[in-house]
């Protein structure tokens, strides 16, 4: 729960302190002590590899995006996400915090806020983990930022996960406007 970190009081939020959650598996003969997953491994991946683990296959009738991390587990290189998706939809009872869809590699995270806020942010966490510096503006950025945008809002729109009434932005930002 943000308390003022950011600027920010909740803990909805795409700053890593509420998206970025350790996870402590425990597996003898399957896990060694110590093991550390470095990949990027979300809340969708652990039904599956639940199931894995235990041999148990997925339903034919189950739907869902997430993966088995489970060979990360046992220390083995596979090919694996290049990116993670994080959303929230505002809600009425906490009209404070804004919509927000966004995306996260090893190294960047782009959000993407709508409503409220409508300034989108973009950081370099190996340079700035703690997320001060809101790199959105910055020039030699905004390729990278344009395709972690575009990436984001396909794989979304791939998943189905725009049928909240968000549409992709026409370019105008509300702290840009120009009053009459």
């Amino acid at each position: 729960f943000h308390m003022g970190e950011h600027g920010f009081y909740d803990k909805r939020a795409a700053f890593e302190p509420s998206i970025r959650i350790p996870m402590l598996v425990w597996a003898p003969g399957l896990i060694k002590p110590g093991t550390h997953v470095e990949p990027l491994v979300q809340n969708i991946d652990i039904a599956p590899t639940v199931l894995d683990v235990m041999k148990v296959a997925k339903p034919d009738d189950a739907e869902w995006a997430g993966a088995s991390f489970r060979p990360l587990l046992e220390g083995r290189k596979i090919p694996w996400r290049e990116y993670v998706l994080y959303e929230y939809h505002w809600e009425w009872n906490f009209p404070a915090t804004p919509t927000m869809l966004a995306i996260r590699n090893e190294r960047y995270k782009y959000v993407y806020y709508h409503g409220v806020w409508d300034i989108d942010s973009f950081h370099d966490l190996l340079l700035d983990p703690a997320e001060r510096h809101n790199l959105i503006d910055v020039p030699e950025y905004q390729a990278r930022i344009q395709a972690m945008r575009k990436t984001m809002f396909a794989d979304f729109e791939a998943r189905g996960g725009l049928n909240a009434p968000i549409r992709v932005p026409l370019g105008e930002r509300l702290d840009q406007r120009k009053l009459p």
